[in-house]
């Protein structure tokens, strides 16, 4: 069996580091914040080219933060993309603003610059670019529009830890950057866990406030907040792995490097990497018309694979009151439609890499033969 993400080896192999920043924590009694938070947002926000970072309970808390801290509420309008993890619509509606939907690039995936200023009206507020499966967003042209037309940026970099654009990182380039420490993200916790990162020092203490109750001190409550705090344990558990995470995208890196030599050959369309971009191929998606029968057929031979994401927010359900309808985005519902994600942790190896191809082509060889078939 080939996992879709290996956590276990992962942990294994810093195991004692771990343990021993765990049971510090246990010992200094602070499991809310405390010092092991401070560390590890002292260590991220450098690593992120940043000021500042705000620790908080999960990736979601920290979108929701983001537009409060921003003032973004009822009557607001926020362009994003509808091709992205359901939370970075849900914060959005957290805090009483509607979502705009842009459609995305037909090669990157993520928000296609050109179709932003169509969708500008006087109750814009922000652009919420995202980092889909690790690649950066095309940011200059978002950030010319947004200065055109006075508009904050808000950067969704959940699955963007290290990405670069133009050797700046994700995260940096906006007014304030969000992460998700989720457990299978490339920088994960051991639950849940966020953070926002900015440069902004009215963002950073009104941030701090928001995820602690609204307070600037002990009962002392400026604000409306809210408990959005990062447990210690979390802290320091993200603290010892930060250390390791470059290592960790280099081999991500190199795993991608080397699906693309085994595909090569393979009936799918392949990842890029955007140009003077640095991709962390936090899912190395792929795509096909046949997706869901490739998908069955990898699971019949023991591979872990997935799907993000076969439903557009926009299609979802629980937004069909955002009133929009099948064919508003093309190249977001086609995307969705056929991509596929293969088993990606840097702890994969070539021969597991190998035998993944060889099942594709050989699936392909057999719907090949079907489709002679049929047409003989």
């Amino acid at each position: 069996m080939i996992p879709f993400i290996d956590l276990k080896t992962q942990y294994l192999s810093i195991k004692d580091e771990v343990d021993d920043a765990v049971i510090r924590v246990m010992a200094s009694c602070q499991y809310a914040l405390g010092a092991s938070v401070a560390s590890f947002e002292e260590h991220f926000a450098a690593y992120c080219q940043s000021e500042f970072c705000i620790g908080t309970s999960s990736g979601t808390s920290a979108l929701h933060l983001a537009f409060l801290a921003a003032g973004i509420g009822p009557g607001d309008e926020v362009i994003t993309v509808s091709h992205t993890f359901v939370a970075t619509v849900a914060a959005i509606v957290y805090a009483g603003a509607t979502p705009v939907f842009v459609d995305i690039c037909p090669v990157s995936y993520t928000m296609d610059p050109a179709q932003i200023e169509a969708k500008i009206t006087s109750r814009t507020k922000a652009i919420v670019p995202v980092h889909l499966y690790g690649q950066p967003a095309d940011m200059d042209p978002i950030l010319d529009i947004a200065r055109k037309h006075k508009l904050l940026v808000i950067e969704d970099a959940a699955q963007a830890h290290g990405a670069e654009y133009k050797d700046r990182r994700c995260g940096s380039m906006g007014d304030m950057g969000c992460f998700s420490f989720y457990p299978g993200k490339n920088l994960g916790a051991y639950g849940e866990a966020g953070a926002v990162v900015t440069s902004n020092p009215e963002f950073n203490h009104t941030l701090r406030m928001l995820r602690d109750w609204g307070a600037e001190k002990k009962y002392h409550h400026v604000l409306k907040g809210y408990n959005y705090r990062m447990d210690g344990i979390q802290g320091a558990v993200l603290d010892v792995k930060l250390k390791y995470l470059e290592q960790w995208t280099e081999a991500r890196r190199n795993h991608a490097r080397y699906y693309q030599n085994a595909l090569s050959n393979a009936p799918l369309i392949l990842p890029c990497e955007r140009h003077e971009s640095r991709h962390v191929f936090h899912i190395y998606a792929v795509r096909t018309a046949l997706r869901d029968k490739l998908l069955e057929f990898l699971k019949e031979n023991g591979i872990g694979a997935g799907m993000h994401y076969p439903i557009p927010v926009h299609l979802l359900e629980a937004y069909s009151d955002l009133g929009y309808s099948t064919n508003d985005f093309p190249v977001t519902e086609k995307v969705a439609a056929e991509q596929l994600s293969l088993p990606m942790f840097a702890e994969l190896t070539e021969e597991q890499i190998d035998f993944i191809a060889e099942t594709i082509n050989v699936f392909s060889a057999v719907t090949s033969e079907k489709v002679l078939d049929v047409a003989v």
